[in-house]
């Protein structure tokens, strides 16, 4: 019982803090056009024009992070492979990087030197 209430007020506390963080970006976009830099400014135009996306995916509870890095493994094998093989090959390969995550998800990574 103690852990469904602790989590419903993480639950509820994290919503507000995206809320806030919402709310927050709409001054970070202002300094960010009153930059004078030119790359700023214009970044600024371009999160404005699709605000209403970008504060949907501050404030939503849920993220696409496993599909992109599903993608970005999907990616990787194709350009590594690059019609050096068939359909086959390709699907088992990316088989098996899928299990690969799945099985080593729990290890902590270790940074290259």
């Amino acid at each position: 019982m103690k852990w469904a209430i602790s989590s419903s007020c993480c639950i509820a506390a994290s919503a507000d803090a995206r809320a806030k963080l919402a709310t927050a970006t709409q001054d970070w976009l202002d300094e960010l056009a009153d930059s004078g830099l030119a790359p700023l400014v214009s970044l600024a135009g371009a999160l404005r024009e699709d605000q209403h996306a970008v504060a949907q995916g501050i404030t939503a509870p849920y993220n696409s992070g496993v599909n992109e890095g599903r993608i970005t493994d999907v990616k990787l094998q194709q350009r590594l492979m690059a019609g050096r093989a068939s359909v086959p090959l390709f699907r088992h390969r990316v088989v098996l990087i899928a299990h690969l995550r799945r099985r080593y998800a729990d290890r902590p990574t270790v940074s290259p030197r």
